[in-house]
């Protein structure tokens, strides 16, 4: 059964096709836009109707895709920047005018869990319990606590990511001290008071984990993050993307998450790995009904 799903995030719009009768479903087609919804919102969390338009274009584009890809059924979700906006009924009936497709806003919470689930699924061997898995996005970021192929048991969704530090606070390239610094208060504060349970392994899954899989592995511990900021603060970010074969867009956003997994693992005692799945294959596995 090959199944597809698209990801409306804060900083992209992401196409995943799997073949769903393998386990973890095997990708047979995949597709990222930067479509950068967090940084175009108003004051109040409305999303400009010129955004709604290239938005709605960009899943019809992608829909397109994975039906060429074979692709049975398709899901739309969008997250955290959509969430929260008072207009996301208008980016609801512009997808379903342009592309024919109803879109799900998921809640924090339902986040946490299809992370959850998407991570565990593509373990390739059993690890020990509890786990966590955190999800680091553009416009929030979800933890999530339980036991491999099981009920999660403890979460959060906190409404901080990548994309809303890095235009809040960084502006040069490459970021300086002082932008770092107020980084970090912002995550403290945030994370002010969070008492996740104790856990024996952690996972990490969203873009910051998997582009740091190339920039420093993908054993994130306390002393890997802080490599992986003093690597990004060495260049400009065009020549970090050359060097490390990322993204652009991503690199100008890794100090930011890169400090939002720190905090996480701070808190967990516990080092993490990147997860090899996440959101959505977490939706692909949901669709599929295993």
């Amino acid at each position: 059964m090959i199944l597809g799903c698209i990801d409306i995030g804060s900083n992209t719009t992401r196409l995943l096709v799997a073949d769903a009768r393998l386990r973890p479903p095997r990708e047979v087609a995949a597709d990222k836009v930067f479509t950068h919804i967090g940084t175009s919102v108003d004051g109040t969390g409305a999303i400009p109707g010129e955004k709604i338009a290239q938005v709605a274009q960009v899943v019809r584009a992608q829909a397109a895709l994975a039906r060429d890809a074979g692709a049975e059924r398709l899901v739309t979700v969008a997250t955290a920047v959509v969430r929260h906006a008072p207009n996301a009924a208008a980016l609801a009936a512009a997808v379903k005018r342009d592309a024919g497709l109803e879109l799900r806003v998921l809640s924090g919470e339902e986040e946490a869990r299809l992370s959850f689930l998407g991570a565990t699924r593509a373990l390739a061997e059993p690890v020990s319990a509890p786990l966590a898995v955190i999800d680091v996005g553009g416009g929030s970021t979800e933890i999530a606590v339980g036991a491999s192929d099981q009920a999660v048991v403890w979460s959060r969704s906190l409404r901080i990511g990548s994309g809303l530090l890095a235009d809040a606070h960084l502006r040069a390239d490459p970021p300086t001290t002082g932008e770092l610094g107020r980084v970090r208060e912002q995550v403290e504060a945030t994370f002010e008071g969070l008492r996740p349970p104790r856990v024996a392994s952690a996972f990490a899954v969203g873009g910051t984990a998997t582009s740091l899989r190339r920039l420093v592995g993908s054993e994130l511990s306390g002393d890997s993050l802080r490599r992986g900021v003093e690597v990004l603060c060495r260049a400009p970010a065009a020549e970090i993307a050359a060097g490390f074969e990322l993204d652009l867009e991503r690199v100008r956003l890794l100090p930011a998450g890169i400090m939002v997994l720190a905090a996480i693992c701070e808190r967990l005692s516990c080092p993490m790995r990147v997860a090899q799945g996440g959101l959505r294959e977490g939706l692909v596995a949901e669709l599929a009904g295993t």
